[in-house]
């Protein structure tokens, strides 16, 4: 099945004391799901959001959820974030000792797993676990705040990560993350990837953020490349 171009929004740059309502205006705007940062101040130096906070928002969108965990020994938590609300649960590689296995817990706690990069990790990190996964996110900034500029040079590991993907036979998804905006997602699309993460491009459209989202898919849309399977 071939893969479909989808735009993601981040919620850090939301107004955080009125999480309902900017889930439900994001939604409105077209978004195919709605991603959590999740950051412990550890992993990365931040605190954002816990189960609690993103269950209490679940009931007012139907958006699937996504919770990206930013945070060291996630196994801890994950049926929370299952029970939350969220669908996918993305795993970084450098947060665990035992990636197979956290990845398949996800599976054990009715989620979907997905496995993240970060920059200065190499692609191969993830090659033995493609089969656990029904995502890869490549992040295109260093992890723990947003409105970080995209860092450009990552585009040759998305390229790669689309090849390993290609050589599974599998449906696994392809997202990055970081600094994604209306002059950069063209390029991320054309390495390979169809989940697009954006944040602080959304919410700084000065038309909103129904045209920021149908902006980024169009040029997302116009620039995706998805290698094929030798």
């Amino acid at each position: 099945m071939p893969a479909t171009v989808e735009i993601v929004p981040s919620v850090l740059p939301a107004d955080h004391s009125r999480l309902g309502e900017e889930a439900l205006a994001l939604e409105k705007a077209g978004v195919d799901r709605i991603q959590w940062d999740v950051m412990d101040g550890n992993f990365v130096p931040n605190l954002t959001f816990g189960p609690d906070v993103i269950a209490a928002v679940r009931p007012h969108v139907s958006v699937p959820f996504e919770a990206h965990l930013m945070v060291n020994n996630p196994d801890e938590l994950l049926p929370r974030y299952v029970e939350a609300g969220c669908e996918w649960l993305l795993i970084h590689v450098e947060s665990t000792v035992h990636l197979h296995r956290t990845l398949t817990r996800v599976a054990e706690c009715g989620g979907r797993a997905a496995v993240a990069l970060n920059p200065s990790t190499p692609a191969e990190a993830i090659r033995n676990v493609l089969d656990l996964v029904d995502m890869v996110l490549v992040m295109t900034v260093n992890p723990g705040f947003g409105g970080q500029a995209y860092i450009a040079s990552m585009e040759p590991k998305v390229a790669q990560v689309a090849t390993m993907i290609a050589a599974t036979g599998r449906h696994i998804d392809l997202q990055v993350d970081g600094g994604i905006n209306s002059s950069t997602v063209a390029g991320a699309a054309a390495a390979g990837a169809n989940i697009l993460v954006a944040g602080s491009a959304l919410y700084k459209d000065p038309e909103g953020l129904e045209h920021a989202v149908a902006d980024l898919r169009e040029r997302a849309e116009a620039a995706y490349q998805a290698p094929t399977a030798a």
